[in-house]
C-alpha cells in the first residue's frame, strides 16, 4: 500500500494550532484532547484511543496487519518555530523487515510532517520521523514508494523499548538535508503505527507534540 504517497497528496485546509509564545501545540493528548485530528485509513484500521499510561494520558495505538493514521491540518512557519518536539513509547519493535523496501515499509511509531506543494501538488513532500528496527539513529533515506517522502530514524532497535522517550528534531534542517532546498510552511502533522506490509502486530504510545524555537 502506497501509504507515503497517499499522505502527501491530502488536500490541506490548514487549521489554527494552539499557540503560546514560541510554542505551537499540535497534539495535547495529555489533556485528553483529540480536537482537530482526523482519521486516514490505508489498509485495515489501527486502533487509536486515549488511555492512562504511568499516571498520564497518552494516545495508544494498536496495529494488527493494518495501516491507518491520524492527521491534523496546521499552518507552521518554520522560520519562527523550526523544531518539532514530542514524546513516544513503543512496546515492541518490528523484526526482520527491511524498511528501505516496499515490503518492509512498516513502523511501530512514526510522525509525519507534511509540506504542501500548493497548486503544484506533485511537489507535496513529507518527512517521516520513525522508530526503526535496524537503521542507525539519525540515518535518512527516501521512502520505497515515493521520492517525495524522506525517512529519518530517530530511534532504532530495542534499547529503549518500554520507556518514554523525549524527542526533538530541527525540521527545517532535516528538510534541507533530505531535499536539498529550503522548505515552505508545514501544512499537516500525522501519526501512524502500521504493520500492513509485514503482517505483524505493534503497539505504541504518543504523548504531546508541538513546534517551538531552537
Amino acid at each position: 500500500m502506497k501509504k507515503q504517497l497517499s499522505w502527501i497528496v491530502i488536500c490541506l485546509l490548514p487549521l489554527t494550532a494552539w499557540a503560546v509564545n514560541d510554542r505551537i501545540d499540535i497534539a495535547r493528548f495529555s489533556q485528553g484532547d483529540l480536537g482537530g485530528w482526523q482519521r486516514k485509513v490505508f489498509s485495515g484500521e489501527t486502533a487509536y484511543t486515549l488511555r492512562e499510561a504511568e499516571g498520564k494520558t497518552a494516545l495508544f495505538a494498536q496495529s494488527q496487519s493494518s495501516a491507518s493514521g491520524l492527521f491534523r491540518e496546521v499552518s507552521i512557519d518554520l522560520n519562527k518555530t523550526p523544531v518539532l518536539y514530542w514524546t513516544w513509547k513503543i512496546d515492541t519493535t518490528l523484526t526482520g523487515n527491511d524498511e528501505r523496501t516496499k515490503a518492509g515499509d512498516d513502523y511501530p511509531a512514526r510522525i509525519y510532517v507534511v509540506f504542501s506543494g500548493g497548486m503544484m501538488f506533485w511537489r507535496t513532500r513529507a518527512i517521516n520521523y520513525v522508530w526503526s528496527n535496524q537503521q542507525p539513529i539519525n540515518s535518512s533515506w527516501r521512502n520505497a514508494f515515493t521520492s517525495n517522502a524522506g525517512m529519518i530514524a530517530v530511534q532504532s532497535g530495542t534499547d529503549h523499548v518500554g520507556r518514554w522517550m523525549k524527542q526533538s528534531s530541527d525540521v527545517c534542517a532535516d528538510y534541507q538535508r533530505i531535499f536539498g532546498e529550503e522548505p515552505g510552511q508545514v501544512d499537516a502533522v500525522a501519526i501512524m503505527t502500521d504493520t500492513d506490509n509485514t503482517g505483524a502486530a505493534a503497539t505504541a504510545w504518543y504523548g504531546d507534540i508541538w513546534f517551538g524555537a531552537r
